[in-house]
């Protein structure tokens, strides 16, 4: 008995300081849990919210520096919009599957047009630059051309792009197929758009656009050109409109 109530004591503090060590681990374990949470709550939250094909930019880049002041750029022979002897140039380098392309079609050139086109005081010219990491681009770019052969570029031009904001934002998968259906639905000779498609009959005039686009320091898209003054990405109407009264200014319009 005596032994029995010696060894108590001992045993009291042994369970005390087993519990104390106890109650440390888990102080520890919830100041790290803590700690860590946050930071994977705002990864999961940031991954949850992001659609990864809607734009957050205002162009797409596929490498290389843009040019920072006026360059000498090439009209070419390619669509316009407007009086040809407009006293404004505005040349867009632009890709048939880039959002931002589309934004900017969507958004600010129709006020571009109701401004400044129409009144004869710029012109509009479409000049391609399909981007590698768009597939489809390349094709929707010659369909274009072939749809000019039957005098329907512009009426091409919205289709493509009208058609891919009915499946919402962001980078629309579509397929040469696709570009030819929509060809027939804007009532152009399906046969001859086939033809000239499938035979890849403007693929040297796109890549010349890209060529000469690249050359005057194009890298993403679109890419707008004022009278050589770059306006890069989809800007809002304000920001291509500060640019268009200073060159009317300058030649006294």
């Amino acid at each position: 008995m005596e032994n029995q109530k010696k060894s108590e004591p001992l045993n009291k503090n042994l369970a005390l300081v087993c519990g104390t060590v106890v109650m440390l681990c888990i102080i520890i374990l919830i100041a790290f849990s803590n700690k860590s949470t946050p930071s994977n709550s705002v990864n999961n939250n940031t991954s949850n919210n992001v659609d990864n094909n809607v734009p957050t930019q205002p162009q797409q880049q596929q490498g290389g520096n843009q040019p920072t002041g006026p360059v000498d750029v090439s009209a070419d022979d390619d669509p316009f919009l407007g009086d040809k002897n407009a006293p404004v140039t505005i040349i867009e380098f632009s890709d048939f599957q880039c959002p931002f392309c589309r934004k900017l079609y969507k958004e600010t050139l129709p006020q571009i047009k109701k401004e400044y086109i129409d009144t004869g005081k710029a012109k509009f010219v479409y000049r391609d630059f399909p981007l590698a990491f768009h597939s489809a681009a390349m094709p929707a770019a010659q369909g274009a051309e072939c749809a000019d052969d039957q005098g329907k570029f512009w009426e091409m031009h919205d289709k493509i792009f009208e058609e891919q904001e009915k499946q919402g934002s962001g980078t629309v998968q579509f397929t040469a197929d696709d570009v030819k259906k929509w060809a027939g639905e804007i009532g152009l000779n399906t046969s001859e758009f086939s033809q000239c498609l499938n035979s890849e009959k403007y693929k040297s005039e796109v890549e010349k656009d890209i060529a000469d686009g690249t050359a005057v320091g194009v890298r993403g898209t679109p890419a707008t050109f004022i009278n050589g003054r770059l306006v890069s990405g989809a800007q809002p109407f304000p920001a291509f409109k500060t640019i268009i009264d200073e060159e009317l200014k300058k030649l006294g319009k």
